[in-house]
């Protein structure tokens, strides 16, 4: 067998575990969107297989025949020579690759080596993935642990990075191994009490129970922010990453909101006013995306940051209108809000990148969702159209009512102004009666400062 040259690094190979309950469809449009989480790392992709189980959970996650041809493909020839009984030097791999037959991967020769990482789409435990990298000799994924990396690659505030370590530490601690040298050192009798694994999981232990401190720490300053803005009216953009929120936030906001065309290009929770500027102001904020199979401990960790739109007046369903897979994208966002208690807030579906869309197929979604609004980002008239329809929910909870105020009240004035929506202005000589859309909260605290001043 004629050997090539190794190329650089990064080269991945990704697999698909598929079982009687994930298959098909399902199976490969979870690759597609692995082979997006890669990239987004900085990986290339240049190869997919595939092996079907009965479950994904079987002490070996792939058959040794399996692990014989993908240790080819990554160039390790040691097991190459174990695996003799079930391949020979007959068999054709370039035939094998790509056997998923994805459009947006590569397709073609595949060599001897190519792959100098491999990536799982499913959860591996710690010994299937020693088993795997012992029979592969390069570094082995799994979909948990490449959205962790992500994660901590695009944390940014103090918050999303408390909540990352935390989710990553808990990834890790299973997964540690005994070193060498804490092997030697026992066999020498030098190591008393604890092995060094023992050592270093406790240790671990205590990053994540000293982080968790300074995160409610955090969290509570986070609470305090919010409380400060719970008599606004706010909106709460939610949905799968990468369906364009950030570029909606923009939109709205007319301001820089980090935002690239990545997979979790966003982590962080921003809150803007509504431009044009409204009396009384709206909020919006910009929430972390959604994924299928989204680790638990992620889940749990960013349960302060999805805290934003739990107490959110109105949630904007945003959904990329062009992926042919935003329904089940639109169950994954149900099913994630639902687990951290986002109930019976009013809602918008927002049918996000109409503008990639043909009139036929717009019409084919306003029939589908006639509840829901087409937008393009792109589109001033979109955007337009999406303020307007958040005014009108936020004044729907408003009250009208008439105040007069004596020209000396030249404060009080000011302050109605800048807190409240003036819809009519009358003078007379002595007073100004004005008539204000507000809060009750807001109208309230306007007639106590009036009695006392």
């Amino acid at each position: 067998m004629k050997l090539t040259a190794k190329p650089a690094a990064n080269n991945a190979l990704l697999i698909s575990i598929t079982t009687p309950d994930f298959k098909g469809d399902e199976a490969k449009e979870s690759l597609a969107e692995l082979a997006r989480l890669v990239s987004t790392l900085g990986f290339k992709v240049v190869g997919t297989q595939s092996q079907h189980h009965n479950s994904s959970q079987r002490q070996n996650v792939l058959g040794a025949g399996k692990l014989a041809e993908i240790a080819h493909l990554t160039g390790y020839q040691g097991s190459i020579e174990e695996a003799e009984d079930f391949i020979d030097e007959s068999f054709d791999f370039s035939s094998e690759i790509d056997e998923l037959d994805f459009d947006d991967l590569p397709t073609g020769n595949f060599q001897y080596g190519a792959a100098d990482v491999v990536v799982f789409d499913c959860d591996l435990s710690p010994s299937q993935m020693r088993t795997v990298e012992a029979s592969l000799g390069v570094e082995v994924f799994d979909r948990t642990g490449i959205i962790i990396e992500i994660f901590s690659r695009h944390a940014r505030t103090r918050t999303a990075r408390l909540q990352v370590d935390i989710a990553r530490l808990n990834y890790l601690v299973p997964r540690l191994r005994e070193t060498a040298e804490g092997d030697k050192e026992r066999q020498m009798g030098q190591g008393a009490g604890e092995t060094s694994l023992e050592l270093d999981r406790r240790n671990v232990r205590d990053q994540i129970a000293a982080l968790k401190r300074e995160l409610v720490s955090v969290q509570d300053e986070m609470k305090t922010r919010r409380t400060r803005r719970a008599e606004l009216f706010t909106v709460a953009l939610v949905g799968y990453t990468n369906a364009g929120k950030s570029s909606m936030m923009r939109a709205m906001t007319a301001t820089e909101v980090v935002g690239e065309d990545k997979l979790f290009a966003t982590l962080d929770t921003t809150v803007r006013a509504l431009q044009p500027i409204t009396q009384p102001r709206i909020l919006v904020s910009d929430t972390v995306g959604f994924i299928k199979k989204l680790p638990h401990d992620l889940v749990a960790s960013f349960h302060s940051t999805l805290a934003e739109a739990h107490d959110a007046s109105l949630l904007l369903y945003v959904v990329d209108a062009s992926d042919v897979s935003f329904r089940a994208q639109l169950d994954v966002v149900h099913d994630v809000l639902a687990q951290v208690g986002v109930e019976g807030s009013e809602k918008l579906l927002v049918l996000n990148k109409c503008d990639r869309l043909t009139e036929e197929q717009q019409l084919e979604l306003i029939e589908e969702f006639p509840d829901a609004m087409l937008t393009s980002t792109r589109d001033p008239l979109d955007i337009t159209k999406l303020h307007k329809y958040i005014v009108g929910v936020a004044e729907e909870g408003m009250i009208e009512e008439e105040i007069t105020i004596p020209y000396s009240g030249q404060g009080i004035i000011g302050e109605i102004r800048s807190n409240m929506s003036v819809v009519k202005e009358e003078y007379d000589y002595e007073h100004i009666k004005l008539t204000v859309r507000s809060s009750a909260i807001d109208l309230a605290r306007l007639k106590k400062r009036m009695q006392n001043s």
